[in-house]
Formats: structure tokens, sequence, C-alpha cells
């Protein structure tokens, strides 16, 4: 099952975190990985780690704020690699403080890069799935969507109108062979929570908080994802599948 041979992986931010784990574990399905970010350098380390499992992959450095050049960047794979089966749109910003003291431009440039171009780059790789009449789209979520948390009232937005976004795609682009959900991830371990899991007195509170007493790893989500790429989940669509340990789910 869940076998993904033949089939063209996109990902964006996945030089590092969740997007490299992502593209490891789609590769070991037998996908071809396409990975993203903004630094070439670390991209390229990440392709050499990815070769060194085996795993077919390619590096494609485009900023996903500059829509004009993700979109580019998009049409020279469809022309040189021919198709984008699996689109894993997992890119993101984080701005942390107060709600009172949060600048304007801090949040409308949060919003931007996690909802906004997220929609633009989803937008024009969707058009390519609908032609071929097949597709499998992937957003990164929050559980800050379904809980408040204090100091990331942007990045909460976001994430709360993406969740909004895959069911209304689901309910437009699915009779046309394509499914779209998201992964929302609860506390995990990445560059982007670095603040908190260096925090003993926040990981304290995770770890009482948590049913699984513990902080996510990048591999928990990976492994949710490849099975929202396979074709097995071909009636699964309009939904977010969360990861987070319990957290969400208890008292």
């Amino acid at each position: 099952m869940f076998n993904l041979s033949g089939q063209v992986a996109l990902i964006t931010g996945s030089s590092r975190g969740i997007g490299l784990a992502a593209a490891r574990a789609l590769g070991r399905q037998g996908a071809t990985v396409i990975i993203n970010g903004r630094d070439a350098d670390a991209l390229e380390r990440a392709r050499e780690s990815l070769a060194v499992e085996g795993v077919d992959t390619f590096v494609l450095p485009f900023d996903i704020t500059d829509i004009e050049q993700s979109t580019q960047a998009v049409d020279t794979v469809l022309k040189t690699v021919g198709k984008i089966d699996i689109f894993f749109s997992n890119a993101g910003i984080q701005h942390r403080e107060k709600l009172l003291d949060f600048p304007l431009s801090d949040f409308e440039r949060v919003v931007f890069a996690n909802l906004t171009a997220q929609w633009a780059l989803g937008r024009h790789v969707a058009a390519g799935m609908h032609e071929r009449g097949y597709g499998r789209i992937i957003f990164t979520g929050s559980i800050t969507a379904l809980l408040g948390r204090r100091e990331v009232t942007a990045y909460t937005a976001a994430k709360a109108a993406m969740h909004g976004i895959v069911r209304q795609w689901a309910a437009e682009l699915s009779g046309s062979g394509i499914t779209v959900n998201a992964v929302a991830p609860g506390y995990i371990k990445t560059e982007l929570t670095t603040k908190l899991w260096t925090d003993p007195e926040f990981t304290s509170w995770l770890e009482n908080r948590v049913p699984v007493k513990k902080w996510g790893e990048p591999d928990d989500i990976a492994s949710a994802l490849v099975f929202l790429a396979a074709r097995e989940s071909r009636f699964m669509t309009g939904q977010v599948l969360v990861v987070d340990g319990g957290l969400s789910s208890s008292m």
C-alpha cells in the first residue's frame, strides 16, 4: 500500500524540519521529490542527505512569497519533469508578539506568507492537476487554528483561513480527481519552534499537557502525509488531519 512509484511530489519549505522529513517519507515510497527553499546551499545539503537514502531528488530554490518567481518555478518543473502529482504546501513563517503590541506590518507579512502565497501557488499547481485529472494537494495547517494560543495572532488567523480553503477547494476540485486536505501539527520540534522547545518551563508544561507526554518529531507528520498523498486516500478530501499527540482532544 501507499506505493508512490512514478509520481512527482513538490514540497515547499523542505530543506529542513517537517518538509525534509516529508520528502524522505514520500521518496521512500517511490516518489520523485522536488524540494524547495530560499537557501540554495541548504537545499543542496538536503538533496545530498536524501540521495544517500536512495531518494530521487531535484532542488528548486524559490521564495514562496515571490508569487511570480514561484509560479514560474512550477512552470519550469512542468516543462522538464512533465507533471506534479503531489503538492505539499509547507513553507511558512512565524512572528511572536503580544496582541496589543503586534505591528500591522508583521501581521500582513505573516498572513501573506502563510495564506496568500500558499493560495496563489496552490491554485497554479491545481490548474495542471485539473488538466490531468489527478492530484493530491496538502497544506500545513495548525492546531492554533483550533485552539487559541497567546502571541501568534497572525499565524493563527492565516492557518484558520487555510483550514477554510481546504474545505472550499475540496468542494470545487474534488470532481476533477484532486483531493485537498491539510495536516495540522501539534507541537513539533523544528526550527520554527526553537524558542519553545529550548524553554524548559514550556517543555515541562507541554509534557504535562499532552497525553503522549512529549514533543512530536517531523517524522510523525511525515507518516500522516504519506497517507494523504497516496492513491488509497482517494475518498478523503476537505479534511484537516490533526497530529498533536492528543493535545486538542483532552482537557
